[in-house]
């Protein structure tokens, strides 16, 4: 964690007509206050349980928020840029709107059939913090928790899009809608052990709590917030126009190509979307943000830290191993791609290894021989074991006695002022929970036993990822709280069902997301509810939002999903869409081919015992003993303060996301990121602190308006624009091999 200045920008509101500009009032309880500091000093020990919460404002700009984040993040996860609307767009876009319906709607009160005598209103009062905080969880929803789309969908798309095979509607959506539901139940019965104790902090949280307050608090400046809202929305959104459509090669500008137009190699240094992407740079906000989200909400730690390990990978691993090395007959293939190739490095065709009953065909693949990757794919996959190893021995090293005190201090150490006010409001019957869990693990058994011919996946396989997850949950969810560190369990998972159900893809992606996925809903549902303690939200109303805007964004993920899966011809097929398509479907793609890898053929076949990169697997190993030698450094050198902070599962872990993306999304998010978080920050700071977060939501959105403005009139009736600026970044070469007597269409032979 960092300093609290950088982490935590924003000033906790104290004066006491800011206290009462927010509805809140002061208690007598100060001595009861939270044991950690950044909470002491970010959370109000305040709490007014008349504000009304369940208002027709709420209900209102929240689903609406949830059905357009669920619509937009699904409609831009096709694209080449696909980029993600977090909550923070909604959070400070609807405050003017809900201060506008205050302002509008009649206060006429009224009684409704059934309720007896109790009166309802409209307009009940002003706009409080409250129904802000619930129109925010709704829109945390539809982002999937700031994930994009619901993760599920993504087997619907390869299914349909990469295998071209069927699979029904109603099996994708019970698929979706189980996994994103189904670790609410448990997680719900361990609220008691990760929510409501003070030592369990969420670290995280505390950004949108300061943002809360400082949203509320009087804005009197000649540019408000919210006027500057919208003139840099106007911005985004008109600018988008070009780089979407006029001229998308400013969404990489990659001059090192143009200037060595015939050489493969310099176009492989010189590429931003398929090579290392030196000089490289973007005019377009979604390249800067698609993947990495927005640079301006990541402190300067953060960003330093992503640089480091990225530099180091990039700029010294890869060229290392391609070019200095050969590893694994590294030229044979292109320097950077996702793709799955042959000996001879050709493009694999998968579609043949793959059998009637959507198994692997054994005859096939010993036609085609072993699977190969490209350099880059091969040592993602490499430094993904690293990270996940390196990450559990940093957290125990580093981290471990402050988890276990922590945890034990939650069991021993009276409640805290939070968690006293929280016991004014009903808390949640268990038997929620229970029944939640018990009715989504029924009907997934229904989806694995009466449509198991579309998802592969046995009654077996599902309950033992259940267990998996459950198991995981707790431990994870006290890391997260503890150290604002989550280990992912996606690598785990489909390592385990590759080598005890081989053969079978969608097997696999399948046993991934109902072991992963639903651990991942349980620790974000837990991080909600942390936040509305924090914010004294009735639990009642915390889980309805969270779960009826679950299900609302898993329904509208899942309709823009099979529409645009049979609306766009080839979507997904980057070989056979034209030129500038947008419709690349970049993280679906390296989906497909993990479901290749780990599922179709199987570790065994490719990290195993008859597999090409077997070597891989020490990368666990140095992972596991990477922090230990950090860790004896910094016990032999106490008073070298930078030891401690070699991060070395952010190190590692730093391209994770690569591929899918690209080394122009890195390098623009690093650079954009430093000079706000950095420099603004810095010599800038009233500025920063007024409009940072405000111009990140206003940039986000008005690209993802003009976006589907372009997609609904021109993109539908196929309507483009050609000149050299449409052709995107001109580094045609950059996916050429450079081994000798390897022949590829368009490539030079050496």
């Amino acid at each position: 964690m960092g300093t609290l200045e950088i982490e935590h920008p924003y000033p906790p509101t104290t004066t006491a007509a800011a206290a009462a500009h927010d509805g809140y009032k002061k208690t007598d309880d100060d001595d009861d206050v939270s044991p950690i500091e950044q909470v002491r000093l970010t959370v109000a020990n305040t709490d007014d349980p008349t504000l009304p919460v369940w208002t027709f404002r709420m209900w209102l700009l929240g689903v609406l928020s949830c059905c357009l984040l669920s619509f937009l993040n699904q409609f831009f996860s096709y694209r080449t840029e696909p980029l993600i609307i977090t909550q923070i767009t909604v959070q400070i876009a609807s405050l003017p709107i809900g201060r506008f319906l205050h302002a509008v709607l009649p206060e006429t009160k009224f009684r409704i059939p059934g309720c007896g005598d109790r009166l309802f209103s409209l307009n009940p009062g002003p706009f409080n913090m409250k129904e802000h905080v619930l129109i925010t969880i709704f829109a945390n929803a539809g982002s999937a928790f700031g994930n994009g789309p619901a993760y599920a969908v993504g087997i619907v798309d390869i299914i349909k899009a990469l295998y071209q095979r069927k699979i029904s509607f109603m099996a994708g959506w019970i698929l979706v809608i189980t996994t994103q539901v189904l670790g609410y139940g448990w997680a719900g019965l361990l609220r008691k052990y990760v929510v409501e104790p003070a030592h369990m902090w969420w670290p995280s949280n505390l950004v949108q709590v300061s943002l809360f307050r400082v949203l509320h608090e009087r804005d009197e400046k000649r540019m408000s917030r919210t006027k500057f809202f919208v003139v840099a929305l106007i911005c985004s959104f008109s600018w988008y126009a070009f780089p979407g459509y006029l001229f998308p090669t400013l969404t990489s500008i990659s001059w090192v190509c143009w200037a060595f137009p015939k050489s493969v190699t310099a176009q492989q240094i010189g590429s931003g979307m398929k090579g290392l992407g030196v000089g490289a740079i973007t005019l377009d906000w979604s390249a800067v943000s698609s993947f990495l989200f927005s640079p301006l909400i990541s402190p300067f730690f953060s960003i330093v830290n992503v640089f480091v390990g990225y530099f180091l990978i990039i700029y010294i691993a890869i060229p290392v191993s391609y070019w200095g090395l050969g590893l694994y007959g590294a030229r044979k293939f292109p320097i950077f791609s996702s793709h799955l190739f042959t000996g001879q490095g050709q493009v694999y065709n998968i579609s043949a290894i793959v059998n009637e009953k959507f198994e692997i065909d054994l005859v096939e693949y010993g036609k085609q021989g072993p699977i190969h990757l490209s350099m880059f794919f091969a040592l993602t996959y490499g430094f993904g074991f690293a990270t996940i190893a390196a990450t559990l021995s940093h957290v125990s090293l580093f981290y471990g006695r402050e988890i276990y005190e922590r945890y034990r201090a939650s069991y021993k150490g009276k409640d805290d002022i939070h968690t006293k006010l929280m016991r004014r409001y009903e808390d949640i019957p268990s038997w929620w929970f229970y029944v939640l869990l018990v009715v989504t693990i029924a009907v997934s058994l229904l989806l694995c036993t009466i449509l198991k011919s579309q998802v592969q996946l046995p009654w077996w396989g599902l309950l033992f990822a259940c267990l998996i997850a459950f198991g995981f949950t707790l431990p994870i969810s006290i890391i997260t709280a503890t150290t604002n560190q989550t280990p992912g369990l996606n690598i785990i998972t489909e390592y385990v069902m590759g080598l005890i159900y081989p053969g079978r893809p969608i097997a696999n992606v399948c046993f991934k997301v109902y072991g992963y996925m639903s651990m991942s809903q349980a620790v974000s549902f837990l991080s909600d509810f942390k936040l509305g303690h924090y914010m004294k939200i009735p639990p009642r109303s915390m889980f309805l939002v969270q779960f009826i805007g679950t299900i609302i964004a898993g329904t509208i993920n899942m309709a823009v999903a099979w529409w645009l899966l049979n609306s766009i011809v080839d979507i997904c097929q980057d070989e056979l869409l034209p030129e500038n398509s947008p419709w690349t479907c970049p993280g679906d793609r390296v989906f497909f081919d993990a479901s290749v890898i780990w599922g179709l053929v199987g570790p065994k076949r490719i990290f195993g015992s008859l597999g090409i990169y077997s070597a891989m697997n020490w990368f666990f190993v140095f992972g596991a003993v990477g922090p230990i030698v950090v860790w004896l450094f910094h016990k032999a050198f106490p008073n070298q303060s930078w030891i401690p902070l070699i991060n070395l599962p952010v190190l590692l872990g730093a391209t994770g996301n690569m591929p899918p993306a690209t080394a122009v999304n890195y390098t623009s998010w690093i650079i954009v990121g430093t000079i706000f978080n950095f420099f603004i920050f810095r010599y800038r700071k009233k500025w920063w602190q007024r409009y940072n977060y405000v111009l990140s939501a206003a940039l986000d959105a008005g690209v993802a308006f003009m976006a589907v403005l372009l997609y609904f009139s021109v993109g539908i009736e196929n309507k483009s624009v050609n000149w050299w600026g449409t052709y995107g970044e001109h580094c045609d070469l950059a996916t050429c091999p450079t081994a000798k007597g390897i022949v590829v269409d368009g490539c030079p032979v050496y």
